[in-house]
């Protein structure tokens, strides 16, 4: 099995999330893919940031949807770093990437990136939001796409059946054998989310998952030898 270790915002255990830091250490670690998370700014640009304001991860206040591109570099994303846009990630590492998305107007945006740059084959698009999948699938025939979930049932896999997504990125604390037998049957992938421990690696390893989404380097070379 091609087991993939995923690099949660880079290696955010270890280095300012979000980062170009971040993400050429993720980079430089080997971890087989790099997530981050997009948003756009108040002039368009598509910016690389979890929260939907940028209080938590530096040192300004106030929605990211409120400040312009310019104001956004003006601040600090931790250790000097700047909030990145999506195509200088794209070009400081070589590593593919899970790019998730918060609604359909940053998949818009996404996917003028994507046929502009030939992403189809480097980029696979994650979002919580089905109707966010459903449209990036819609604007990029051929993406590859993935639901990610944190409370959930079974009906996850037929929400991701629903939206034409082929992987399933899930919490790691909730999953259970039914769900992943579930989705099985549907032919999904299963990616677990967040691992971080010894424990969680050995339980994606004895559910057979996919991939486990790290937010350090170090899992890379345990979960080698993880039974």
């Amino acid at each position: 099995m091609n087991f993939l270790t995923i690099g949660h915002r880079g290696v955010m255990g270890v280095e300012p999330e979000n980062t170009l830091r971040s993400f050429v250490a993720a980079d430089r670690a080997g971890l087989d893919v790099i997530e981050l998370d997009l948003h756009l700014s108040k002039d368009g640009a598509l910016v690389v940031m979890h929260d939907a304001d940028v209080d938590r991860t530096t040192d300004g206040t106030g929605p990211i949807a409120d400040k312009t591109l310019t104001e956004l570099r003006a601040l600090d994303a931790g250790r000097g770093e700047r909030i990145p846009t999506f195509e200088e990630v794209l070009d400081a590492v070589q590593a593919p990437l899970q790019a998730e998305i918060k609604d359909t107007a940053a998949a818009r945006a996404l996917a003028e990136v994507m046929h502009r740059r030939d992403l189809v084959g480097r980029v696979e698009v994650l979002s919580f939001h089905d109707e966010a999948v459903a449209e990036i699938a819609r604007l990029v025939p051929g993406v590859r796409t993935a639901l990610v979930a944190s409370r959930y049932g079974l009906d996850v896999v037929d929400r991701a059946v629903a939206v034409g997504a082929s992987t399933l990125v899930l919490n790691i604390r909730r999953l259970t054998l039914e769900v992943v037998e579930h989705a099985r049957k549907a032919n999904l992938r299963i990616i677990g989310w967040v691992v971080n421990t010894q424990d969680h690696l050995r339980l994606v390893r004895a559910l057979q998952l996919d991939g486990a989404t790290t937010d350090y380097p170090d899992i890379k070379r345990t979960g080698r030898f993880t039974a």
